[in-house]
């Protein structure tokens, strides 16, 4: 038995979970927000009760500093004391193609994560510095790094190569790389045994929607296609992202002033279902809203819904089969209604919803389809942190 600290660090947040590990139990876990900011906080919870604490948190150092103090709280901590802890286990967003599985942490790896920070400049540093802060904490504790684009080195050519000079792969590395790939990875492999079925004549259609959203083709428990790309940018329209655009739309809008910072900013954080419905980024206010009959609402949840739809549909035309379809991410797993809308327009590849079913699943895990259709449709809760702790649980103490 090991408990392993798992830990996801932003670049204003740190996100923290504490596995029993190989019983796959949470202990607990907590949030420090604000990093950075003139005044922080950080909350945690677990059964033993909830911890919270508000202060100026300048650095990720300070940080962890308050993630050990709540940790081993003498009222509501989840330890006795950091010695308990037996390996960590930290999401990596960006690996490059140095990467297809979870590594144990050493100095080449941590040269690497730095050296492909440029692909990921948002997220790879604050990774980066999560890792060096919990080593300071953790001492010579085993730690591993989990990349989130790991599990779609497994991309063929034919779907990671862009149609642009190919000496710009070569000597820059433009390709698609993917993302959610710990998310993808873990419901595929949670929908192998809600299905019964094995990884090797399974073909699985992994829908991940929330703020960030992308689509992935699973065969033979590896994945062959994904629609983010490069950055994750390309793809379905997301909470404030755009999703694919027509390239030249870019060249368009700087020949009118907009500047490269503009743009970036208007595609990230500007558009999306943002900036279509011209309402929330949040799914629930869009669709409270269309309900309420606005126009620009409904039209985004159609665009989000038409967008998901096209990318299921190229998928299965290029999987031998598809077995299943899984719907995970906030929006995935908790809006029944965008299940139903989405999986309407699909009869024509064999997806039959189930109307009774899909209001009784909820946001709960479970199968929604009719149970005449081909193609099984199912509801996954995702859990990142818990593949983190399984892949540091094994690598460090061996399956």
């Amino acid at each position: 038995m090991a408990k392993i600290l798992v830990i996801n660090c932003g670049s204003s947040s740190l996100k923290y979970e504490v596995y029993e590990m190989p019983e796959k139990k949470s202990l607990g876990k907590g949030l420090v927000e604000r990093i950075g900011d003139a005044m922080g906080k950080i909350a945690q919870e677990s059964p033993k009760g909830e911890y919270t604490e508000e202060t100026p948190i300048p650095d990720h150092r300070k940080a962890m500093e308050l993630v050990r103090k709540a940790l081993t709280d003498g009222k509501a901590g989840i330890l006795g004391s950091m010695d308990e802890i037996a390996a960590a286990g930290h999401r990596v967003v960006h690996g490059g193609e140095y990467y297809a599985e979870s590594v144990i942490i050493d100095e080449k790896v941590l040269e690497t994560v730095d050296r492909v920070s440029e692909l990921a400049p948002l997220h790879n540093p604050p990774n980066l510095t999560g890792i060096k802060e919990t080593i300071n904490l953790l001492g010579k504790k085993p730690q591993v790094a989990v990349f989130d684009t790991a599990f779609h080195q497994t991309l063929p050519p034919a779907a990671y190569l862009y149609g642009i000079p190919r000496e710009l792969y070569e000597k820059y590395r433009i390709r698609r790389y993917g993302f959610h790939g710990t998310s993808h990875r873990y419901v595929a492999s949670q929908a192998l045994t809600m299905l019964k079925r094995s990884a090797e004549n399974t073909s699985i259609i992994s829908c991940h929607l929330g703020n960030g959203a992308s689509i992935t083709a699973v065969k033979n428990g590896k994945s062959v296609d994904t629609s983010m790309g490069f950055t994750p940018l390309e793809g379905l329209v997301m909470g404030t992202r755009s999703g694919d655009i027509d390239p030249a739309v870019l060249l368009f809008l700087l020949k009118r002033g907009y500047t490269e910072a503009g743009l970036d900013t208007l595609l990230n954080k500007k558009s999306g279902m943002l900036g279509l419905s011209g309402v929330s980024n949040d799914m629930r206010d869009i669709e409270k809203a269309a309900k309420e009959g606005d126009k620009n609402a409904q039209e985004a949840l159609d665009v989000y819904a038409c967008r998901i739809r096209k990318y299921i549909g190229a998928y299965a035309a290029n999987l031998p089969k598809t077995d299943a379809i899984v719907f995970t991410g906030g929006i995935g797993q908790n809006s029944v209604s965008t299940r139903a809308q989405i999986c309407g327009g699909l009869e024509g590849i064999g997806v039959f919803l189930d109307p009774k079913k899909n209001e009784e699943v909820g946001r709960k895990a479970g199968i929604i389809s009719a149970d005449y259709s081909p193609v099984t449709i199912a509801v996954i809760i995702t859990n990142e942190e818990l593949q983190i702790a399984i892949d540091t649980y094994d690598l460090a103490f061996g399956k």
